[in-house]
């Protein structure tokens, strides 16, 4: 029959109950016989003796006879007779009677009162020796109660301490075991288990537990087999990408690399999938690069003796509160090759057709020339729109050569040590006719106490000429625009405030992009002029940035580092 916990304990409680109540029942045991015993010498042989010796006090105290002394005495001779306990007690004691009689009938005779008192001599040794006896055998008996108290005391300790020591491991045992199979289970072995051959509740948890176990077993089995297949199905993928890709999880474990990244990073699959990225940063110097890389330039590989160039991309995967990360590089080779000849292409159309419109130029300026011969007001006009039309193709001109320039990376910087309003004063120069027709002025912060700067001159008036011509294109009409100076901790800022309608903040990180126009804009260009600012600002290692909102304008910034002040003038 199975015995549940609850009842073992209480049964064991019980048991140790009992222990204490039989330590205690023998105890009180003896402890009542000897006090019986103690008792029965008090009152058998003690008061045998107290009526003795007053009887021996009554026959020396004089006038035994005489003075009607026997009365006394008759007392306490009855007495004696009520309280005989030993054997041949009653012999003496009615001996002692006789002579009495004869004593009280004859009067007083020293041989009488001689037997008498060889008869109380003999009850007082008769009661003596009875209590001697008795406290021998109540010695003993403490003796042997002692002796079996502190046996039996033993026997209940060591039981006890038997039971105290075994019978908490009825609970600690299988809640350890619990304990060790829940740790084992969240480290997802599955395939322990609790084997507790009770048949109480802990049996019946580990019949559960195990049967979990199981079915968690099951599903894992079965679970592992479908990652499997996902994960071949996966790594087929993965490898059938033409870019090369490596996947990184939240704690920083490779998870994976394709056939085409392995190629890259001159490594085998075993050498870094499954190691922590910062293990293979130490060893890999183009991982390293993949890792840090943020500005998404192009970079160059040598693979087979030929020159490849490659873009990487991190797309960032959300995961709870973190995020894993792929990198994946694609290579552009072919496309720089193409951005390549397209830059020489441009350079080279560019150059070509400076000469013929500077020669044009040139004509235009003869046929204004009155010399040549007057004009009329219809030819004049015609004049004038070639004359526009040449300036601006000029201008575009101008910058798809600056472009060629920068793509090619032979921006060739001319540094100049001038004030910085001579910058300012070049760029208000040019669009003064373009700010007069719509009737906008030009305000400059602050006025004066500008300082030296130590900067490419041409390129930096053009930036600033730049702004102001887009400012100017943007307000509206008889509004101001502002050009405000800006220098402390060594850095100097030119920024352009305009009245425009503003850029929306969607467009604003897209806005220095080559080609890059804002939707819904009325005024269309190239949209080159501020991408090769921002490549002329960034040569000289300086900033260039923005800020705008709809409705209230736009501002245009540039910044160039502590090197280019020189003094205040």
């Amino acid at each position: 029959m199975a015995i549940s916990v609850k009842n073992k304990i209480w049964l064991g409680t019980l048991f140790l109950f009992v222990l204490l109540l039989l330590t205690g029942g023998v105890g009180v045991y003896y402890i009542v016989q000897l006090k019986d015993q103690a008792k029965a010498v008090l009152q058998d042989n003690y008061e045998s003796l107290s009526y003795a010796h007053a009887m021996q006090q009554q026959l020396d105290a004089p006038g035994l006879i005489q003075l009607n002394g026997t009365v006394p005495f008759d007392s306490l001779l009855r007495l004696q007779e009520e309280n005989i306990t030993e054997p041949g007690e009653k012999e003496l004691t009615n001996k002692l009677r006789a002579d009495f009689e004869k004593l009280k009938t004859t009067g007083r005779a020293d041989s009488l009162v001689s037997q008498m008192r060889f008869n109380i001599q003999e009850i007082i040794s008769l009661n003596m020796g009875a209590i001697n006896e008795k406290s021998r055998k109540a010695e003993t008996a403490a003796t042997s109660a002692f002796n079996y108290i502190i046996g039996l005391a033993g026997i209940i300790f060591i039981i006890a301490f038997t039971f105290i020591v075994n019978f908490p491991a009825v609970i600690t045992n299988p809640v350890k075991a619990f304990t060790v199979a829940i740790k084992e289970i969240s480290k997802k072995n599955y395939k322990h288990r609790i084997h507790l051959n009770r048949q109480d509740e802990f049996g019946s948890m580990a019949e559960a537990f195990n049967e979990m176990a199981e079915r968690l077993e099951y599903f894992e089995s079965s679970n592992l087999k479908k990652l499997m297949f996902e994960k071949s199905r996966a790594e087929a993928v993965i490898n059938s990408l033409k870019d090369a890709s490596i996947g990184i999880d939240k704690a920083g474990t490779i998870l994976f690399a394709n056939a085409q990244a392995l190629q890259l990073l001159g490594v085998k699959a075993r050498d870094i999938v499954g190691k922590k990225a910062e293990e293979i940063n130490s060893k890999n110097d183009l991982f390293r690069f993949l890792i840090s890389n943020e500005n998404k330039v192009p970079f160059k590989v040598v693979l087979d003796n030929k020159e490849n160039y490659f873009i990487s991309e991190i797309i960032e995967v959300d995961q709870e509160e973190t995020k894993s990360r792929v990198i994946v590089m694609k290579n552009v080779t072919s496309f720089k090759e193409l951005d390549v000849a397209k830059t020489n292409f441009i350079a080279t159309i560019s150059h070509e057709l400076k000469t013929p419109l500077a020669s044009s130029d040139f004509s235009l300026k003869l046929l204004e020339n009155q010399h040549t011969g007057s004009l009329n007001k219809e030819q004049a006009e015609l004049v004038q729109h070639i004359k526009q039309d040449n300036q601006r193709i000029l201008k575009i001109l101008s910058e798809l050569l600056n472009m060629a320039q920068v793509e090619a990376g032979r921006i060739q910087l001319n540094w100049q040590k001038i004030p910085a309003s001579v910058i300012i004063d070049g760029a208000i120069n040019t669009v003064t006719s373009a700010a007069k027709e719509k009737n906008i002025q030009v305000e400059v912060k602050p006025g004066s106490s500008l300082p030296y700067v130590e900067v490419d001159a041409e390129k930096t008036t053009w930036v600033l000429n730049n702004f102001l011509t887009n400012a100017i294109k943007y307000s509206p009409e008889n509004s101001i625009v502002t050009i405000d100076v800006d220098y402390k901790d060594d850095n100097i800022t030119f920024s352009v405030q305009d009245n425009g309608p503003g850029i929306s903040k969607e467009y604003l990180n897209r806005i220095f992009e080559r080609y890059f126009q804002v939707p819904g804009s009325k005024s269309k260009g190239t949209g080159l002029g501020l991408a090769i600012s921002k490549d002329f600002i960034e040569a000289q290692g300086g900033k260039i940035g923005v800020e705008s909102e709809i409705g209230k304008g736009a501002r245009f910034w540039f910044m160039l580092p502590g090197k280019a002040i020189l003094n205040q003038s």
